[in-house]
């Protein structure tokens, strides 16, 4: 149990307990020229509790004979209160009695000295207990603050990822293109972020971000990005064009700008009129695009791109590429790569073929898509934690 009294970071404070003033005169004078050790007496030994509380002392000299009140019995009394269970306690007897020892020892005694003790002797274990005291104090003290510093710090991070959070658009139930999405932090704040949104009557645009490493930085860079591509405020650039997008965003992020981070993007543009989808990537896992959801053989189109991730190198130029949509439903997914970089138990990964494959599976029915990849790498991982933020958004395509 950790006390709340305070001494200070350098001051020993001798508080001696003992019915005969000649004592405490005697240690009074002991102690006189040690201009470091403030010294306090107390003749009452039923006052001793409250007098401690009030002097805060970093080390108690007590008599085991006095009136009134068992010296033994007065040790166990300061062991048992909180806020003088820790202070250091020598205790003082007119004989060297081994079984008295003992029992003082037992009932919470950090010391024994016949008295009166050696001047040199007893200056030596007044410094010697008060240093370890004082120690304690300031360890605890520190542990607090720290405490408290993380406790802070845990607020400012739920508050920021609550804000990140609140950034992701609403799922499409209707209309001619649905979305669906599900993310989960991992512990730490991380930096992925996605967004969709019609760029005009015909043109639909949808990508996911992803910053390296965790913490503020990577959220704050995020949250850059994604506003970035929300307002449409790079320069100069088509929105519809995924290329254009990519090299004004790397021309905009370069990481000797941003604390030496970067980040991984797949962004694409749906063409209604054309049934087409224009995409690329920047160091991002390929999108998946599945075809014949409603039949029994579904079919898995990666749309890949060799891209660098956005702020490496400037002045890179990023490709446009275009899929040509089958008739019928289409369902294109977009993820980050903590939804398949996922660990099994016996320590083995768990491969991107193998998520690929996976998602080739027909759907139960009454389940999205999106929370069955959950609960497929929550087995494979053998936890519900990820240790990795977990995004994935389904654009369905009617």
């Amino acid at each position: 149990m950790t006390t709340d009294l305070s001494p200070g970071p350098h001051q020993a404070t001798v508080l001696l307990i003992d019915d005969q003033p000649i004592i405490g005169e005697a240690v009074r004078r002991m102690v006189a020229a040690e201009s470091d050790i403030a010294f306090h007496y107390c003749k009452d030994p039923t006052q001793a509790i409250e007098t401690a509380k009030n002097v805060h002392p970093t080390v108690i000299l007590q008599d085991l004979v006095m009136p009134d009140i068992d010296g033994l019995e007065l040790v166990s009394r300061f062991r048992e209160d909180a806020l003088t269970c820790e202070i250091p306690l020598i205790v003082l007897s007119t004989k060297e009695e081994p079984t008295v020892k003992a029992e003082a020892f037992s009932r919470g005694a950090n010391d024994y000295l016949v008295k009166l003790p050696d001047r040199l002797e007893l200056i030596a274990r007044i410094r010697y207990h008060s240093r370890g005291y004082i120690a304690m104090i300031e360890r605890n003290d520190a542990y607090k603050a720290l405490q408290e510093s993380q406790r802070k710090l845990a607020e400012e991070v739920a508050k920021a990822a609550a804000y990140v959070k609140s950034l992701l658009p609403a799922p499409l139930e209707d209309g001619p293109i649905r979305a669906e999405w599900r993310f989960i932090p991992s512990a730490d704040l991380g930096g992925d972020a996605f967004n969709y949104h019609p760029l005009d009557d015909d043109h639909f645009a949808f990508y996911l971000l992803d910053v390296c490493g965790h913490g503020v930085g990577a959220a704050l860079l995020s949250v850059s990005a994604l506003n970035s591509l929300r307002s449409q405020s790079l320069p100069a650039t088509d929105f519809r064009d995924p290329g254009q997008v990519l090299s004004a965003l790397n021309r905009a992020f370069q990481m000797d700008q941003q604390n030496d981070m970067y980040f991984t993007i797949w962004y694409g543009v749906f063409d209604r009129p054309n049934r087409r989808i224009s995409y690329a990537g920047g160091g991002h896992p390929p999108a998946l695009l599945l075809s014949g959801v409603d039949d029994a053989e579904r079919r898995v189109h990666l749309l890949d791109s060799n891209g660098l991730a956005i702020g490496m190198f400037p002045d890179i130029d990023y490709e446009t590429q275009v899929h040509v949509l089958e008739d019928g439903p289409q369902s294109l997914f977009f993820y980050s790569d903590g939804v398949y970089e996922l660990v099994r138990p016996d320590g083995s990964m768990w491969s991107f073929d193998a998520f690929a494959d996976f998602m080739k599976a027909p759907v139960p029915d009454g389940l999205h898509q999106v929370d069955r990849v959950i609960e497929n790498s929550r087995e494979i991982q053998g936890k519900d934690d990820f240790v990795d933020d977990f995004s994935v958004v389904e654009v369905r395509l009617q």
